[in-house]
């Protein structure tokens, strides 16, 4: 027993360590297995990830294709659509319209048939492809009117091309092919004059207008919705895996779907993954994860300051006084703003709602404010122009506005709407409409001071025919009293006392006509007429200045579309300043020289006050030119500055609103009021006048 009990004792601490050494190299194995397994799944998952990643590249690449596919087939059926119209050019006869389509199925193998048909749909004239003979031979061409009916019936609704549902048409060879019909609505002189239709042979249509390099790596046919096979093109080659993509060819009347099948092998692998992957998957992670943090900071600070212009943005937009909207191309109301929300007294909520009309369109103005919309949306306005309507509030009541709209363009430069800008001018209506009562009585009020210093030149004027009637009377009285007045005496006596007796009244009827206020209205009156309604004012103050007064209206002056009563006063004060300015000339060289004659549009230009000026507002109208001429002293330099200034005079008892109301009123005929030094001595006065529609 003491000889065992040593052994025993040696022997268990040798044990121990070798356990805990196996136990340590399990570990680190167990550890490195571990690390190797998670590195083998790292490599295979990103080894499928990169399969994956080809596979979808490919499969983008395929949609991307079909995209392209149906873009040409869309763009040639356009092109196509453009042949057709050709055939209608010139009215020609069915005969000749049959030569030509005969020609242009010669040049499109697509087309198996085209017809010209009437309104009702029946036939005009019809012409076969040269490659089918009488493709409708099995079925008969009236088996399918029906879905022509239909196609061209939506063609007429939208006024351009529409495509019936395609259908098989079966051949004498025993063989067949799926075609569709595409209606053509005819317009001439604003009404519907008939159908162009032609029928396309869809495997010919893929056949012309998908490209050739596509079919050899792919198979490109045309299905219905639920899968059904209408036409194919291209072979397929059988590999391990197949990859496929679909598009709609959406085209009015009709939708078919476009699907391209493409076979591929095996996705290959990047020859540099597996070795490159490992020595950059640390750096990498940390380089992404650098990028992520400056990525990151990058995203707030432009969330931040997108936030700030967003903020700033809606601040002024509520801020604005004018109202704006923006319309998509379809004219589907995207935005508006509070002030317009305002102005016509509807939420936004409400104004974005799809409408057939605007709730702030009169009822009474919709169809022409419809028909002015369906032209912006096409394009037929210039961009940027601005016009004024009459818009209605929620309570019914009416306002005019100022239109101004413009182009909505995107960050990428594509418009995408229009926006527009409205400004309520009823206070601008409203303070014209005071502006022009104030000048009503402004002129009102010159035409009493006129009359009030007419009122001495009245007097002595009238004392004259009254002396005569006096006369008259006093000497057909002291013949009755002798009592032997012969009938041809007295005949003469009362001839003399009308005469004299409607003298005076044109003198008063005159004046009672220049004073007596009405509403403004324009109308077609001759130049005579103008000048013979104030020739006896004209002549009161000519007898009294001692002025000689010279009209010569041309034969060939047209009718002047006018207010009647401001011209006749333009015309009263023009004169009138005029033989006042020659107070200081002598007696022989006192005239008054009124003209009227036809000024063309590319007559030359006078000086007014601030240098040259034409004479024409608009190129396009023929203008009537009255000038007033005097043989004064003429215009100074200092008085040319302020000549048309209101208030400003050079006379002693003047009020200084003559020139500056003779300007008011030709402007708001369209023309100009312009001066210019006669010769040798005195000033010409001219204003131009519109001439009378004919």
């Amino acid at each position: 027993m003491p000889a065992a009990t040593p052994a025993i004792g040696s022997s268990q601490p040798s044990d121990q360590p070798a356990e805990k050494t196996a136990l340590a190299g399990n570990r680190r194995w167990l550890l490195w297995g571990l690390l190797a397994c998670l590195l083998a799944s790292l490599m295979g998952t990103l080894v499928w990830l990169t399969g994956r990643y080809e596979l979808s590249q490919q499969q983008m690449q395929l949609e991307q294709d079909a995209a392209a596919v149906v873009s040409d087939i869309r763009s040639g059926l356009n092109r196509r659509v453009q042949s057709l119209q050709s055939l209608q050019v010139g009215d020609p006869s069915p005969q000749g319209w049959s030569f030509e389509a005969v020609a242009l199925l010669r040049e499109h193998r697509e087309w198996v048939h085209i017809e010209w048909r009437d309104q009702r749909l029946a036939l005009l004239a019809g012409a076969d492809s040269p490659y089918w003979r009488n493709p409708f031979a099995r079925i008969g061409r009236a088996s399918v009117l029906s879905e022509v009916g239909i196609a061209c019936a939506t063609a007429s609704r939208l006024s351009g091309p529409a495509y019936a549902n395609s259908y098989y048409l079966p051949q004498p060879d025993g063989l067949g092919m799926e075609v569709m019909d595409v209606c053509l609505p005819l317009i001439r002189d604003g009404l519907p004059a008939g159908y162009l239709v032609a029928t396309y042979a869809l495997p010919d249509l893929l056949a012309e207008m998908v490209p050739r390099q596509l079919l050899r790596s792919h198979q490109v046919s045309f299905t219905e919705a639920d899968g059904t096979r209408l036409a194919m093109l291209g072979e397929g080659q059988r590999r391990s895996g197949q990859l496929q993509a679909q598009q709609l060819l959406d085209l009015p009347g009709h939708t078919l779907v476009l699907r391209l099948d493409r076979w591929i092998g095996a996705p290959g692998l990047l020859p540099n993954v597996l070795t490159a992957l490992v020595a950059t998957v640390s750096l990498a992670l940390a380089v992404v994860l650098a990028l992520l943090v400056r990525d990151s900071r990058r995203r707030q600070r432009a969330e931040r300051e997108l936030a700030e212009a967003l903020a700033f943005r809606k601040a002024m937009e509520d801020s604005l006084v004018t109202g704006l909207r923006a319309r998509d191309l379809q004219g589907r109301v995207t935005y508006v703003n509070p002030a317009f929300c305002a102005m016509v007294g509807f939420s936004a909520q409400e104004l974005k709602q799809p409408h057939d009309t605007q709730p702030y369109w009169p009822p009474e103005m919709a169809a022409e404010y419809q028909s002015r919309l369906i032209s912006r949306l096409a394009g037929a306005v210039p961009p940027r122009t601005g016009f004024e309507s009459v818009f209605m509030r929620r309570d019914g009541t009416r306002f005019p506005v100022l239109v101004i709209e413009a182009p909505l363009i995107d960050a990428g430069g594509v418009q995408t709407g229009w926006m527009s800008a409205f400004l309520d001018i009823s206070e601008q209506r409203r303070v014209e409409e005071l502006s022009r009562a104030s000048q009503e009585r402004l002129q009102a009020t010159a035409r009493l001071a006129t009359v009030g210093e007419m009122a001495s030149l009245l007097s002595h004027e009238l004392n004259q025919p009254l002396a005569a009637i006096s006369s008259y009377a006093t000497g057909s009285l002291n013949l009755l009293a002798q009592g032997a007045l012969p009938a041809e005496a007295l005949r003469q006596a009362m001839h003399g006392i009308a005469g004299q007796a409607e003298r005076a009244g044109k003198v008063i009827r005159s004046v009672h006509d220049f004073v007596r206020r009405r509403d403004q209205q324009r109308e077609a009156v001759t130049p005579q007429a103008l000048l013979d309604a104030v020739m006896p004012l004209i002549v009161l103050q000519a007898r009294k200045l001692h002025v000689r007064v010279l009209v010569d209206v041309h034969a060939d002056a047209p009718a002047v579309w006018c207010d009647r009563t401001m011209v006749e006063q333009v015309l009263l004060n023009l004169a009138r300043n005029g033989m006042q300015a020659m107070d200081q000339v002598p007696i022989a060289a006192r005239d008054l020289r009124i003209g009227v004659r036809l000024r063309r549009p590319s007559a030359g230009t006078a000086r007014g006050a601030s240098g040259p000026a034409p004479l024409e507002d608009a190129a396009s109208l023929t203008w009537v030119e009255f000038s007033v001429g005097d043989g004064g002293i003429g215009i100074t330099p200092e008085v040319a500055q302020r000549i048309f200034t209101p208030f400003f005079t050079t006379k002693a008892q003047g009020m200084g609103l003559g020139l500056s109301l003779c300007r008011t009123v030709v402007e708001q005929h369209g023309g100009a009021l312009l001066y210019e030094p006669r010769q040798p001595q005195g000033t010409v006065f001219r204003f131009t006048l519109p001439a009378a529609p004919d």
